[in-house]
């Protein structure tokens, strides 16, 4: 029998994974603080709820994309929310980048509520998820993996089961980690070529090329070259997501140098350009720290 899937968090990242349901036929509830967020899934096929409750009465399984630990938590156990509608052994599906400690204390209240829990962070990049492109990661017992895995397979490309619950977390946060400290690096990377004489599309293509790249190069690389700097990702998500890994590293016991000075560039980036800012924009502290700029033709504003 096919199953009814809500979705609640219909922001940058959310409104595309919700769409690849609806485009791979899935009957989809879905809810958001600004119900426009919903307008062009709705015409796609969605309906909408009024709130996480009315989602979860109308779904075998909830997925949650939101911006951080406490509204996950408040959209759970609000008054209206998930867990107040949800029938005993259904699923909640938690899309949002947690620390791992949150999503095993999250998954205790629903279980007590019998609810179980699935977490499934993507990474790769809105424009992914967008294309139904992007990686999902996945925590939890097997069980569920194989009984929600169409909806992921609609959703990604690529899906890992990273281990039981909570461990998702954990890797999903290590990609991130990685791709902020490689975020920096193309900025200086770049802004060496430029200062070295080099064009910058030579420079951007014979990186892509070469050992030195990565995906962030060619990804976010194009959107800094455009000047736009929009990846749909913001600075107060990427320091969120930087404190988490370095709870992490106190955690485990693992020194993180970089991660650490990743940390206090972002810290920066965020006191002079804003929370709302793209991350990427990061890079535009070494823009203005030489009154140079990295723009060059041919790129894209948004991936």
């Amino acid at each position: 029998m096919a199953l009814t899937y809500g979705f609640i968090g219909l922001g940058h990242l959310g409104r595309h994974l919700a769409g690849s349901l609806v485009r791979a036929g899935f009957t989809v509830v879905v809810n958001d603080l600004d119900p426009k967020n919903a307008d062009e899934l709705v015409a796609a096929g969605a309906t909408f709820a009024a709130d996480p409750q009315a989602v979860a009465e109308a779904a075998d399984a909830v997925i949650t994309c939101l911006p951080s630990p406490k509204v996950s938590e408040r959209v759970l156990t609000g008054e209206r929310g998930i867990l107040k509608g949800l029938k005993p052994g259904s699923t909640w599906i938690e899309m949002s980048t947690l620390d791992e400690q949150e999503v095993l204390r999250l998954g205790k209240i629903a279980a007590a509520a019998g609810i179980r829990m699935l977490e499934s962070p993507v990474t790769g990049g809105v424009h992914l998820a967008a294309s139904g492109e992007i990686t999902v990661i996945i925590g939890g017992d097997s069980d569920l993996y194989d009984l929600h895995l169409a909806a992921f397979q609609a959703m990604g490309k690529r899906i890992f089961r990273a281990g039981p619950l909570g461990k998702a977390a954990v890797i999903k946060v290590i990609t991130n980690m990685l791709a902020f400290i490689h975020l920096i690096a193309t900025g200086e990377a770049l802004m060496l070529a430029k200062k070295g004489g080099i064009d910058l599309t030579d420079a951007f293509n014979i990186i892509k090329a070469s050992s030195g790249n990565s995906f962030v190069h060619e990804t976010e690389g194009q959107v800094i070259l455009n000047g736009s700097y929009n990846i749909n990702f913001t600075m107060d998500l990427a320091v969120k997501d930087l404190g988490f890994a370095l709870g992490f590293g106190r955690e485990f016991g693992v020194p993180l140098d970089l991660a650490s000075h990743a940390m206090q560039t972002f810290i920066r980036a965020r006191s002079a350009y804003g929370g709302d800012a793209w991350s990427s924009q990061v890079v535009k502290l070494l823009e203005d720290a030489v009154g140079t700029d990295l723009r060059a033709p041919g790129f894209p504003a948004e991936l």
